[in-house]
């Protein structure tokens, strides 16, 4: 079986609907997992967590359906009671409150990362770095929107709270995704025919 150049990693081993179906629950289990990853950011209610990092990763790795049906189970898991938000949360308020934003916009970032993905973005260092941080920059426009609009704070409060102390873990996030995904492209061998 041959693979076109638009790939996305997990296109080198998924086979079967019910291949892609655990992938994609793997995947948002794997985002509730590093929500747990989560350091308080004195003076803001958003907290650093590793969901970005898990956001990135995962919709490069499984493209832009996949990727987002991952965001989407994470998300409706997390609402209907599961612990799998930043330290713990859940629940419905968790995404209508103040940082409903934040975790609204993974799914459009896990939708446009994924398909940069399929286009080969993830592939090389130089496109990767940039994608995944753009891929976290949309997460945090989002949510510094909506906590903006949701705790009635003026634009500059709400970019000091939601933004500005999340773009060095961000650019971390990026590094770290970028390196994942070349060692994993480095090591994937596509399926036998």
């Amino acid at each position: 079986m041959s693979h076109s150049p638009h790939d996305v990693l997990a296109d080198r081993f998924v086979r079967t609907r019910a291949q892609e179906a655990l992938l994609v629950l793997v995947a948002a289990l794997f985002t509730a997992l590093l929500a747990q990853v989560a350091v308080s950011v004195p003076g803001s209610p958003v907290p650093i967590t590793g969901q970005t990092l898990a956001v990135i990763l995962t919709a490069a790795a499984l493209g832009p359906v996949r990727g987002m049906a991952a965001q989407a189970a994470y998300l409706l898991l997390g609402a209907v009671g599961l612990p799998f938000f930043a330290k713990g949360a859940s629940g419905w308020g968790a995404l209508t409150g103040a940082t409903g934003g934040f975790l609204v916009g993974f799914l459009p970032a896990a939708f446009l990362v994924g398909l940069a993905a399929r286009h080969g973005y993830d592939r090389r260092w130089w496109t990767a770095g940039p994608l995944f941080l753009a891929g976290q920059l949309l997460v945090l426009a989002i949510g510094v929107s909506w906590l903006r609009v949701k705790a009635g704070l003026d634009f500059a409060t709400a970019f000091q709270k939601g933004f500005l102390p999340f773009i060095p873990g961000g650019v971390i996030k990026a590094v770290i995704a970028s390196l994942l995904m070349l060692v994993g492209w480095k090591f994937a061998r596509p399926l036998a025919s």
